[in-house]
């Protein structure tokens, strides 16, 4: 709950120098000259970028040095969504932006949990990523084959990427802890000619060997001409031995010599890469992302909206998996070093995130908002035990990070540091609202909407409202909307997924409230609401208050069908020790009733030992919807740990 001092006062604000050196202060200066403007407050800035996009991403394409050629036209069909065109004209390399620096700075630093280490200079990813690029033209690789990798986050699957970028192939991926038939489920849609996995990887100590996995994928890939195996564990040679078609990738790229990486130069809106949503309500939908529209739109959000410079440190907590992995590899194309780390963050002791950023001088440190609330629950107190002097932004998605954990924040970690909460998703491979670096931070809030986006929130009727919850849209079409899905030849699955709630407007599936301050607060997924007497409530409202009850370290929420209407029923994962009473029931009704509302209060409270979530971390409320009315979950391979959804069928609580 957000008290009354707290309303009135901000967490953060930026210090008056601190807006004048922003690159959003630079970009509104060079706007308002070139243009003839008065942009004075962020939000001036914003409804320009809105009001007039051609300038506004021409702009963007500018100042940011995009590398191409640019054209004449800047947006053809821009009333039109699906169906508007950017930069049509336009011809660019993604990976050429990206490795437009050279040199003996450090390119990517790379920690695994294992303790080994690695560092390569500009140069030395230039040198491998035109070696794996010779590999794959003598495979037979040509523009538009799809290359894809499962994964750990190291410097190999980074080159790889650029090197099939570099020759206009499509590259996809996802992290080794997806089991066989979540690897299928994904790449067997989109047929790989390349496919890219490592000989093991470490978790909470241990390494885990992935052999008999890739061999079973391998095989159900009839389209792979190749399999390249990377070495981890240090057993490369033998895995590649036992796999038909595959080779050890050291050896591979043994006969290839560095030379001058080459680029092909393509169309704007080249398809780049193949995201896959969550699939926990089916087989994972293949988005397929624009070479130009994701790059315009990272860097866009990089240099404005997360004050990213060249030479900072630039590091994101994320496997290959999730979009954030896609959004920080994009750092390259702003001369930032990538900091990358595998593993898990909570071994041996949960500090491994926190010395890797005092090691590393880390500038941008992002995560989780799980990771966050983990941290404080864990007891911990970074601000006490590192030193974190040279960050300056913390960044937090997955979900809505807590007003709680916003104080965490500033009370645990660091006190003087810009807290980004962002929000939005595979479907754009970016963000809709995140951190504006020049305005003050609020209690459980978003700052604003991403510049060149016309956000809104809009109720049943299509109405935009204010301070109010409702469905989050986008009004105008922007760069980063998908070419499409793949194998939708005439678009109906990417029209029924975004443009069928609300026409020729993207309705994006989150429950969302514009704030006083022209921030955000993201209430939950829209299709996980809850509509209790008709009246809608977002989960995230009653998370906000039970997780921050010490007896309790994570909660579910579902709307059970039950006598004609629909129940609250809420799911609590107890803290060791701590039992599921009488009393401790009531006290979580009179938090819930006291922080949010009487009609969050749920009619069922049952304990559970696991929460099932997806391999990003993301609790999956629809899943365990679906099991408490007895249907079926169609691809529990989406999930982390799907032996949990078992705990929530048939339960004695729920029949009455």
């Amino acid at each position: 709950m957000i008290s009354t001092e707290e309303a009135q006062a901000p967490l953060w604000a930026p210090k008056s120098c601190q807006i004048e050196q922003s690159p959003l202060s630079s970009f509104a200066a060079q706007a308002s000259s070139r243009f003839d403007l008065s942009l004075g407050s962020y939000f001036t800035l914003h409804r320009w970028s809105i009001d007039d996009r051609e300038a506004f991403w021409s702009l963007v394409w500018d100042s940011c040095e995009l590398v191409g050629h640019k054209g004449e036209r800047v947006l053809v069909d821009g009333e039109k969504m699906p169906g508007a065109s950017f930069f049509p004209d336009a011809t660019l390399n993604f990976a050429e932006n990206l490795l437009k620096k050279t040199g003996a700075g450090e390119a990517i630093v790379f920690r695994g949990e294992d303790k080994v280490e690695r560092r390569l200079s500009w140069n030395e990813l230039h040198a491998l990523t035109s070696r794996l690029q010779q590999l794959f033209v003598s495979l037979g690789v040509k523009e538009g084959d799809r290359i894809a990798a499962m994964m750990p986050n190291m410097p190999e699957t980074v080159a790889a990427m650029l090197a099939a970028a570099s020759i206009g192939a499509v590259w996809s991926s996802c992290s080794p802890d997806f089991g066989e038939q979540g690897v299928l489920d994904r790449f067997g849609q989109i047929e790989p000619v390349v496919f890219i996995a490592p000989d093991g990887y470490w978790y909470s100590g241990k390494a885990i060997e992935v052999a008999d996995k890739v061999r079973a994928v391998a095989e159900k890939l009839a389209s792979v001409r190749k399999v390249l195996i990377v070495d981890y564990l240090g057993t490369s040679s033998d895995v590649a031995a036992t796999i038909d078609k595959a080779a050890a990738l050291e050896e591979a790229l043994s006969s290839f010599a560095a030379r001058t990486v080459s680029f092909e130069r393509l169309p704007f809106a080249h398809p780049l890469y193949i995201l896959f949503s969550s699939g926990t309500t089916g087989i994972p939908k293949c988005i397929v992302h624009s070479a130009g529209g994701t790059l315009i739109q990272h860097v866009k959000e990089h240099r404005l909206h997360a004050g990213l410079l060249d030479g900072d440190r630039f590091f994101y907590f994320t496997t290959c998996g999730w979009m954030m992995w896609n959004w920080l590899v994009s750092g390259l194309a702003s001369g930032a070093t990538l900091l990358l780390y595998d593993g898990s963050p909570f071994y041996p002791d949960g500090n491994a995130l926190f010395d890797f950023a005092d090691a590393e001088e880390m500038t941008f440190f992002g995560t989780s908002a799980k990771f966050i609330d983990s941290v404080r629950k864990a007891g911990l107190k970074p601000i006490r035990t590192h030193d974190l002097s040279t960050v300056r932004a913390i960044s937090s998605t997955g979900s809505p990070l807590s007003p709680e954990d916003f104080r965490f924040v500033y009370d645990g970690i660091k006190k003087d540091v810009h807290l980004a909460s962002v929000s939005g998703g595979t479907d754009i491979v970016s963000c809709f609202v995140l951190g504006v670096p020049t305005l003050p931070v609020w209690t459980g809030e978003i700052q604003g909407p991403g510049l060149g986006l016309a956000v809104d929130v809009w109720d049943d009727d299509g109405k935009s409202i204010r301070q109010e919850k409702g469905e989050l849209v986008c009004t105008k079409a922007f760069p980063s909307m998908p070419i499409g899905f793949w194998n939708d030849p005439d678009g109906k699955k990417y029209q029924a997924a975004y443009f069928e709630r609300f026409d020729n407007v993207w309705c994006h599936g989150d429950f969302a409230e514009w704030t006083a301050h022209g921030g955000m607060i993201i209430h939950g997924r829209s299709d996980a609401t809850l509509n209790p007497g008709g009246v809608r409530i977002g989960t995230a409202e009653i998370y906000n208050q039970v997780e921050q009850m010490p007896e309790i370290l994570e909660a579910l929420c579902i709307g059970q069908d039950f006598d004609n209407d629909v129940r609250v029923v809420l799911f609590v994962r107890l803290a060791a020790g701590v039992s599921l009473d009488e009393a401790l029931e009531k006290r979580i009704c009179a938090r819930i009733r006291t922080g949010a509302s009487p009609r969050h209060v749920p009619a069922r409270i049952v304990a559970v030992t696991d929460i099932p979530r997806t391999k990003s971390g993301k609790i999956t409320e629809l899943a365990v919807r679906d099991v408490v009315h007895g249907r079926a979950v169609k691809n529990k391979e989406a999930l982390a740990n799907p032996e949990a959804l078992q705990l929530f069928r048939n339960l004695p609580q729920l029949a009455v």
